[in-house]
């Protein structure tokens, strides 16, 4: 692959962190060789970055809020946030292809002044029913899934309407706006594509003590992850990395 894809990560949980990427390069078909992966936790980065020089933009998920007053952010919180809105003008000026997952959809909300808030459609850990729109049907990023699937979720915060500029893809009865995109190349999701049993199970145990829910539910939630029919989200990943990367030689 001649230009990586560039793999941006904001847990500051090491285990969480190695889980998610160890995903994305699974379900996305990549090796270590074909990313530029940034853990924004402990590393900056690179000044003059220039995102063009990447087939594309995949933003992790996080345990951060971009809705979160700013005296309620940790200084690493406030600096990751920082760090990825920095990069979000040029990824929407060039319509660089973009995926971002779960914190994503904040970041591309906020940057587009959309409304990101904990006011409405916050979903507990677990899945949701997903729905593809008239318009998600013919979008390329959505080959292949059915129609209806299932996708695991865990956030405080989401959109609160669709902002100005994008196309509504996917929906779900407790948080409306799963899917969305920008221009053309630009997407991102409130469920995790990049999920499955053994990742979420992962999660519970590290953010169990972080509010998404009551501690003791830990068992119970791990039990109801591990009974879901979740297979369908990572086509999505897959289908951007061969959408997006570079044809074969």
């Amino acid at each position: 692959m001649d230009r990586p894809f560039l793999i941006l990560q904001l847990r500051p949980e090491r285990d969480a962190s190695d889980a998610e990427y160890a995903a994305f390069l699974a379900k996305g078909g990549l090796a270590d060789d074909q990313v530029h992966r940034i853990q924004l936790d402990r590393e900056e980065l690179p000044e003059g970055l220039d995102v063009s020089s990447y087939s594309g933009v995949i933003v992790g998920g996080g345990p951060g809020c971009v809705s979160d007053a700013p005296q309620n952010k940790s200084p690493v919180e406030a600096r990751i946030e920082a760090s990825v809105l920095s990069l979000m003008p040029q990824v929407s000026a060039q319509d660089i292809p973009f995926l971002g997952c779960c914190y994503g959809i904040g970041i591309l909300g906020r940057h587009l002044q959309g409304d990101v808030s904990q006011g409405r459609y916050g979903e507990p850990v677990g899945t949701t029913k997903c729905q593809v729109t008239a318009q998600g049907a013919t979008d390329p990023l959505l080959a292949g899934l059915p129609e209806r699937f299932e996708a695991f979720v865990g956030h405080k915060e989401a959109l609160q309407s669709l902002p100005s500029g994008c196309v509504h893809l996917v929906s779900a009865p407790a948080c409306p706006f799963q899917m969305v995109r920008y221009k053309s190349n630009i997407y991102a999701t409130q469920f995790h594509p990049e999920a499955d049993a053994d990742g979420f199970e992962t999660r519970i145990h590290i953010y169990k003590h972080h509010g998404y829910f009551p501690p003791d539910m830990a068992g119970d939630l791990i039990a109801m992850c591990r009974a879901a029919d979740v297979h369908a989200p990572e086509m999505i990943l897959r289908n951007f990395v061969t959408r997006y990367g570079p044809a074969p030689g």
